[in-house]
């Protein structure tokens, strides 16, 4: 399989969820460098732990931010997240089982990651920013105050 490669297409504007997407692309790759170059089962094994945890992790923190920017879709996002989350650990349970589930894997991951980012995220991505950038103000002010009670 070619490698995934990270345009500034995928790019929602938020930097920290586009430096985790591009994490998620970094773990796919090496799933993918793996499987191709005949690393152990182990190895893999701890390859796909690895993305997986990232990903789950991820998700949390991008759910995270919508319920903080009231985002009003969140629960449906969680939801989308959250199936997901079962397919892969689907593909995982195969893996543990003994079946060599890379391949089928990480075309899963390739395709998903790149129609949610697209679709899913997208529709969160005015909401989040409206918020952080309330936050970003609000620090900006209060720092102002303490500058002209304290300065």
């Amino acid at each position: 399989m070619a490698k995934f490669i990270w345009t500034s297409q995928l790019n929602v504007g938020i930097e920290v969820i586009d430096q985790q997407h591009r994490r998620i692309v970094e773990y796919i790759n090496q799933l993918d460098d793996a499987r191709s170059n005949g690393h152990s089962r182990e190895e893999i094994g701890y390859l796909i732990n690895d993305l997986v945890d990232y990903t789950i992790s991820h998700f949390g923190f991008e759910e995270s931010l919508q319920e903080e920017a009231n985002y009003p879709f969140a629960k449906s996002h969680k939801k989308v997240h959250d199936l997901f989350t079962q397919r892969v650990s689907d593909f995982q349970a195969r893996y543990d089982k003994g079946e060599d589930v890379s391949k089928g894997l990480n075309s899963l991951l390739v395709t998903w990651l790149f129609n949610h980012i697209k679709r899913d995220d997208a529709d969160y991505v005015e909401a989040v920013k409206a918020y952080l950038q309330h936050q970003k103000d609000f620090v900006e002010n209060k720092k102002g105050l303490f500058a002209r009670l304290f300065g």
